[in-house]
């Protein structure tokens, strides 16, 4: 049965958001920080014995977490530049701490696997005022994508990664993923292609995606967004899908924008139906939270940022849908 998780950017969460995610209806919690975990800045990689607190705080509201985030790949390892190495074991003993932690699902970040230099970033206004993000494709004369040479060096770095966190995720039993490359621009590492590479090359059920509905929308659509469902559900290979609607894309408008869920191109009841149908259990995570006014004006409580008027519209969304998709299914679950 799917659940609904929620992301947060800290570990610093007060006994007040903590209830707040809980009276929502939230059923787990995403870290998207590799750098917020106690004793990442002194160790290089989480403190069990803190994440074990955490896990247990949580559990204590009635939630659990879902996925972390590995210490980040950086542009100085993807380079080969001296002294980065130590990255690689910093991921690696992040790997263990989640696993015996009992934490089940990472995701790794890497330097490099977007280009922001050809598309132009935008603030657009829609449905009474509420502010989204917009990126239109812009040609930037100074800056080229990288060549194949480039890339197949990218790949190397990558690889030297995978080689080594896939045998520690098979061990200690931990769910290894990666996330599309946003902005989907052609040729990014974690495009479509990209996605074929990485399954093929690692057949592990411990690697896969966390499936960003919104970035593969951005990059053609409900369509497409399907048919990677089919593709990669039936393989078992989607660990978390990042729930979020689009206006336009890429390929079809040179642009796109962010959308309400209800207030988007894509039709997110089909979407939502299509990861039933290839026996998808995990967590739908709205993201990129639209802002709304309330979440913007000076009393907003939330010590942590976070904007729980657009939380609260799309985790009741989400969860209208599943109980619309239990009914049709004759109320089971």
């Amino acid at each position: 049965m799917m659940k609904v998780s929620i992301q947060v950017p800290t570990c610093d969460l007060s006994d007040s958001d903590l209830r707040q995610m809980c009276q929502l209806g939230v059923d787990c919690i995403d870290f998207t920080r590799g750098s917020s975990f106690p004793g990442v800045k002194e160790l290089g990689y989480p403190d069990l014995d803190q994440l074990i607190k955490l896990r247990r705080r949580i559990r204590s509201h009635g939630m659990d977490i879902n996925r972390v985030t590995l210490p980040d790949i950086s542009n100085s390892f993807m380079l080969e530049e001296p002294g980065s190495e130590i990255q690689l074991d910093h991921g690696s003993n992040a790997i263990k701490a989640f696993g015996e932690a009992g934490i089940t699902l990472v995701r790794q970040r890497f330097a490099g696997d977007v280009f922001p230099y050809l598309s132009e970033e935008y603030t657009a206004v829609h449905r009474g005022g509420a502010l989204v993000r917009g990126e239109s494709i812009h040609r930037n004369p100074d800056k080229q994508p990288p060549t194949v040479e480039q890339l197949n060096a990218w790949w190397k770095r990558f690889d030297l990664v995978f080689g080594k966190l896939v045998p520690l995720a098979e061990e200690y039993n931990v769910n290894l993923a990666v996330h599309p490359s946003d902005t989907p621009h052609h040729n990014t590492p974690f495009g479509g292609l990209g996605f074929h590479r990485v399954i093929d090359a690692y057949p592990s059920r411990n690697v896969g995606l966390v499936y960003c509905v919104g970035t593969r929308g951005e990059a053609g659509g409900t369509p497409l967004v399907l048919d990677e469902i089919y593709q990669y559900g039936r393989k078992d290979r989607i660990f978390l899908v990042h729930f979020r609607n689009i206006r336009g894309s890429l390929a079809t408008a040179g642009a796109f924008e962010e959308a309400l869920l209800d207030d988007g191109h894509m039709n997110m009841a089909k979407i939502l139906l299509a990861l039933h149908q290839v026996g998808y259990n995990g967590c739908i995570n709205p993201d990129h939270i639209t802002s709304l006014d309330m979440d913007r004006a000076p009393h907003n409580p939330s010590k942590s940022g976070m904007g729980w008027v657009g939380w609260a519209y799309s985790i009741g969304y989400v969860k209208a849908l599943l109980a619309a998709l239990t009914e049709f299914r004759g109320g089971r679950d």
